[in-house]
């Protein structure tokens, strides 16, 4: 099978269905400690490592159209505020978020400051670089990935955006939550803005495709909206005024064939679970195992098999030995068993991940499920 009939196979139930062995990237810190090991070249294609550990492919990243995450065009130009005396930076990113940013850290650095605080800053930094054009939509970039099928086997998938996340991301979860409150009308106009522009990409880029004689294999989603706990969004605000969107494309999805729309939210997703599932999202990923035990199977047995999962495979084993990679490949086991799911490292392959662990899994995952 290819790679693209292994994934389709599993989250479609098929009969003959052939688990694929698949990973959600790694920390760039997890690729320059390798190659300081010998095990990777300089610069080697991220695919080509994931070949030689075992992997079939990444999920989500390498095969989805749509361009990157942040829908500003044109993004803002990074640019060092502030040096402090122990080398550390205020740096503004392609966002317009402020960043404290301190030398040797490699975890996601701190908020300091935000450029979207009001509707001053919303009309004049924003929404001029949330206008929809055709060119948001890449013609080349899609026949690559269609070549890319041909050759390789691959799924392809189209990136349908952030309704929520990407303002979170904007604003900060502080400020986004004072401003639901303090300004509901620009909260509403940010997320309708937002949505809207999602919405026109998606007909755009459905229509290239229609041009070019396929149809997209999945589409997924973006969030990253919830943390340990739960929502970083009260559900039934999060129900009436973000859902509607998800539906309007998820329909336009179904409409020309899609039959699996993922969407990657990290976190305990719990709450938000009925209002992705009633507006046609339907593949949960990554399923953080954390520190709340994350799975699929207490979801499959409230939602039945509507709910589909890639994910949930905890990845802090990779620091570990083979036993513990033996012991978590068990608990998956039973997993599987229930159709509709693919195991896969619940996060980026982090730096403290040993490349012999990691090849390890991979060879014994092909053992147990091939």
């Amino acid at each position: 099978m290819t790679n693209r009939e292994k994934l389709l196979s599993v989250l479609l139930y098929e009969v003959n269905a052939n688990l694929p062995i698949i990973h959600f990237g790694y920390w760039s810190e997890t690729i320059t400690k390798w190659v300081s090991e010998g095990h990777v070249k300089e610069g080697e294609d991220w695919n080509a490592i994931s070949s030689r550990l075992g992997f079939d492919f990444e999920y989500a990243g390498m095969e989805c159209f749509g361009g990157s995450l942040n829908p500003l065009i044109p993004t803002f130009e990074e640019r060092v505020i502030k040096t402090l005396s122990d080398g550390s930076t205020h740096t503004l990113n392609h966002e317009g978020v402020i960043e404290l940013r301190k030398p040797g850290v490699v975890s996601i650095p701190a908020e300091i400051g935000h450029t979207l605080v009001d509707r001053d800053s919303w009309e004049e930094y924003y929404l001029p670089r949330l206008h929809f054009t055709n060119d948001r939509i890449n013609e080349n970039e899609l026949k690559n990935l269609i070549e890319k099928k041909e050759i390789t086997g691959s799924y392809i998938g189209f990136f349908a955006g952030s309704l929520y996340g990407i303002i979170r991301n904007w604003f900060g979860i502080e400020g986004l939550s004072y401003i639901a409150i303090d300004d509901e009308t620009l909260y509403d106009e940010m997320i309708r803005t937002v949505g809207d522009l999602a919405y026109n990409r998606t007909v755009a880029a459905l229509e290239m495709a229609k041009k070019l004689g396929i149809t997209f294999d999945l589409f997924h989603f973006w969030e990253d909206i919830c943390f340990k706990t739960g929502p970083l969004v009260n559900p039934k605000i999060y129900t009436e005024k973000v859902a509607p969107y998800y539906k309007k494309i998820t329909d336009l999805g179904k409409e020309c064939g899609v039959e699996i729309f993922s969407l990657d939210c990290d976190g305990l997703i719990d709450q938000l679970l009925p209002v992705w599932l009633d507006n046609g999202i339907n593949t949960m990923f990554p399923i953080e195992v954390g520190t709340w035990e994350a799975s699929i199977a207490p979801w499959r047995e409230k939602f039945g098999k509507n709910i589909l999962g890639i994910g949930g495979m905890d990845k802090r084993v990779f620091a570990l030995d083979k036993k513990a990679i033996d012991v978590e490949i068990e608990r998956l086991k039973p997993l599987v068993a229930l159709g509709g799911y693919i195991p896969c490292p619940d996060h980026r392959i982090p730096p403290d991940a040993k490349w012999e662990m990691v090849a390890y899994y991979c060879e014994q995952m092909r053992n147990a499920f091939a």
